[in-house]
């Protein structure tokens, strides 16, 4: 039995590469961004791109039987980095979100955002979500994953809520890290390298650790760089300078600091290399910067779909952490 999926938010791709890989079935990705669609539909012609904004009504008669709603619900409203609004943030689309589970009455929802959303202050919302989706017969639990742990390399803590039907939220267990920790020169070495840039090999051994978080930055407040003055010294500390993205590769005679490319911050973040991004300089690094690490939505959604068919999987191998949600 296929199943399938809608995504709210879907962004650049991230995490519908994560759940195409795990095996679903896009019949519709809703997005708002123009850059972040054309991107998908570049790379997926076949995809069910809608441009449309959450906040004004859509029928979504048609979706009705998915297996799964998935969601890069917006992150500004519980990130560390703004004033945490929450709830209160004219951005927030968690309501929307669970409002779309309650008409759609989908087997399984995955919903993911920044580690900020597990705050003390946003501690009553949660249970406010949690109660909700109990109440439509959902067994939901939060909970944060390190990109790292899954072959990303950067730390990129994400928070990731799973809710499923009751029938179901016995089969699931989140995933364990399953792959070896990567670093930064492991991943792009031959990228920084691809012009001929003859302080390569030094610069491989002050990268050779994980990154700090990509930061995105949003359309009203930041340019494509890699973040603040805090971030940037992160970055500084591996050998690049983070104050702009660079449109090629250092040359051979370069000497300083290298700057990312587009290209680079993408495999940092888990995208493969075929995975092309829509856009300038500015937008395109902002697709990528602000995606869900298609690694991690990978294992998330694997979890999600071993559960809903869980007669596939019987008798396999599977390295899991038991919990109960």
């Amino acid at each position: 039995m296929t199943l399938t999926s809608l995504e709210l938010c879907a962004g650049a791709g991230g995490q519908a590469l994560g759940l195409e890989r795990a095996g679903f079935d896009h019949i519709g990705l809703i997005e708002n961004d123009h850059a972040s669609c054309n991107t998908l539909r570049l790379n997926r012609p076949q995809w069910n791109v809608i441009e449309h904004d959450l906040f004004e009504t859509m029928d979504l008669q048609k979706f009705k039987g998915i297996s799964l709603l998935a969601g890069g619900l917006p992150c500004p409203p519980f990130s560390i980095a703004g004033k945490q609004l929450g709830e209160n943030d004219e951005r927030n689309l968690f309501n929307v979100g669970i409002n779309y589970v309650d008409e759609l009455r989908p087997n399984a929802v995955m919903f993911e955002n920044v580690r900020g959303m597990l705050g003390k202050s946003f501690e009553e919302y949660r249970q406010w979500i949690t109660m909700r989706l109990h109440k439509m017969g959902y067994i939901s639990e939060w909970k944060l994953l390190n990109s790292s742990d899954f072959g990303v390399p950067q730390l990129r803590p994400r928070v990731v809520l799973v809710a499923l039907k009751k029938e179901y939220s016995s089969e699931f267990t989140w995933p364990n890290s399953s792959v070896a920790t990567a670093t930064v020169s492991e991943t792009i070495k031959d990228l920084m390298g691809n012009r001929g840039w003859l302080g390569l090999k030094e610069w491989c051994k002050g990268a050779n650790r994980i990154a700090p978080t990509i930061v995105g930055g949003s359309k009203k407040h930041g340019g494509p760089d890699l973040g603040p003055t805090r971030s940037r010294c992160a970055w500084a500390a591996l050998g690049v300078n983070g104050k702009s993205i660079a449109e090629v590769a250092p040359d051979p005679g370069f000497n300083g600091l290298p700057r990312l490319t587009v290209r680079m911050v993408a495999r940092i973040q888990g995208f493969p290399d075929e995975w092309e991004i829509w856009g300038k300089k500015t937008a395109a690094y902002r697709q990528v910067g602000n995606a869900f690490p298609p690694p991690v939505a990978q294992a998330v959604a694997q979890s999600i779909y071993k559960a809903l068919q869980p007669q596939i999987f019987q008798g396999a191998s599977v390295q899991c952490q038991s919990v109960s949600i």
